[in-house]
């Protein structure tokens, strides 16, 4: 063996000694929490939030550090926009934490209960996962979001946050554990894994046995990794490559309101929309209004070639265009032969997040809703409503565009499983 490769396995068991060291009081942390009140799990994420809002300017300034490194090292402006935190977006997540104190306690919920004929009172009960790891990027508000959940829903949360937020998501994780202390429960049901290195994750994906389930909130990139290497349960969580469909009975002024919110709102989040499938039959009279809003507001256009030869400006698509998420100011446009048309283009390049139709005709609407086989379907409403604030949650880790346990918003009812409970009076089985 080779000098290098010793100390490559060195490193990577030194790394899986870390994440088991970090699993082990997490674990510890984690039955404390899972037995602790609903009231008491209240009181701490209502100390975080307090915490959170009296520490702004420490935020805004360790925030600061990181927006200048990741600015110097040449990132994407769309990244830094989400790593990117304000007076707004502190108070937002700390809103965030008391808007989920709100939704009931999502464990000992009885999700079912029946009685067999030899009189058996069988109920399942909802309970905690156990130690979730976290694995995201550029978002130190996913710092908060997560250890939240996670925390509610009696589950302790192991984050690996990306290097390009690391003074932040530090110092955030530092509050959500003080607001555990300040209510008597263990802190070390929120850790931050305490190293920028990728190696660590890859720690954390082979850490069968110890971490009960991983989320992944980042770019293709990252998930793709994830998914790939993961020998721990995956929620899944592709990218968001959301979808309008402008239908031949759209409200024009509808159409053209929804497509610029649902693109140029917020162009780095996961929700807004990457492709714009427009009915043929109305595509020369409001196609050109939909993309002269676009573009007044800062919005590129790649277009098939009709498009293209109703849109001043645009530039002609790529096959790639299709089934690229953009998360930036651009967006790709396909004139369609109707709404068979734009759910097999939906099928055919589509990541199952979001997608819209925008009609008036409420059998197409009802068609869409039902042969559209993605996370959230909606009927006349920007795609940027795809999140677990905006559906009442109080907050979500993601937004799961699996098929198994979670999907859609992932929020603290969907951090649990369940068991069940069975009551008998000495029956026994012939």
């Amino acid at each position: 063996m080779t000098e290098m490769s010793k100390t490559g396995s060195q490193a990577a068991n030194d790394h899986a000694a870390m994440i088991s060291a970090l699993v082990h009081d997490s674990r510890a942390a984690q039955l404390v929490l899972a037995q602790s009140s609903y009231e008491v799990r209240i009181a701490a994420l209502t100390q975080a939030a307090k915490l959170i809002r009296g520490a702004t300017d420490e935020i805004l300034a360790r925030n600061a550090l990181d927006v200048t490194r990741a600015g110097e090292n040449g990132i994407a402006a769309a990244f830094i926009d989400r790593l990117t935190l304000t007076d707004d977006r502190i108070e937002a997540m700390a809103a965030g934490l008391e808007d989920i104190t709100g939704l009931g306690d999502p464990i000992g919920r009885e999700l079912a209960r029946w009685t067999r004929p030899n009189g058996l009172d069988i109920a399942r009960i909802s309970t905690p996962l156990g130690v979730i790891g976290v694995i995201y990027e550029s978002r130190p508000n996913v710092t908060v979001d997560a250890a939240g959940l996670c925390l509610i829903a009696g589950n302790a949360a192991i984050l690996r946050g990306g290097s390009d937020s690391r003074e932040t998501s530090a110092f955030l994780a530092s509050l959500m554990a003080d607001g555990l202390t300040r209510a008597g429960l263990p802190p070390h049901a929120v850790q931050m894994v305490p190293t920028d290195d990728r190696a660590a994750v890859g720690a954390m994906l082979a850490a069968s046995g110890e971490i009960d389930v991983i989320i992944p909130r980042g770019g293709k990139s990252l998930v793709e990794r994830v998914q790939t290497e993961a020998r721990v349960p995956v929620f899944a969580h592709l990218e968001g490559i959301c979808h309008l469909f402008v239908d031949a009975a759209a409200d024009p002024d509808k159409a053209v309101e929804i497509a610029v919110n649902a693109k140029m709102r917020r162009t780095g989040i996961c929700g807004a929309a990457e492709t714009i499938l427009i009915d043929e039959a109305v595509a020369p009279a409001l196609l050109p209004a939909i993309a002269h809003a676009l573009q007044q507001a800062g919005c590129a256009i790649r277009g098939d070639d009709t498009s293209c030869g109703l849109v001043s400006g645009a530039t002609p698509a790529v096959e790639a265009d299709w089934s690229t998420e953009y998360l930036d100011s651009i967006i790709s446009i396909r004139v369609v032969a109707g709404i068979d048309a734009a759910i097999d283009h939906i099928a055919t390049y589509g990541s199952s997040h979001t997608d819209c139709i925008i009609t008036e005709d409420a059998t197409r609407a009802e068609q869409f809703l039902q042969q559209v086989d993605s996370a959230i379907v909606m009927v006349n409403a920007s795609t940027q409503f795809a999140d677990g604030g905006e559906f009442g949650m109080g907050a979500e880790i993601g937004i799961a565009t699996g098929r198994m346990h979670a999907r859609g918003p992932v929020g603290a009812h969907q951090l649990t499983s369940f068991k069940y409970v069975v009551r008998g009076n000495g029956q026994t089985r012939p």
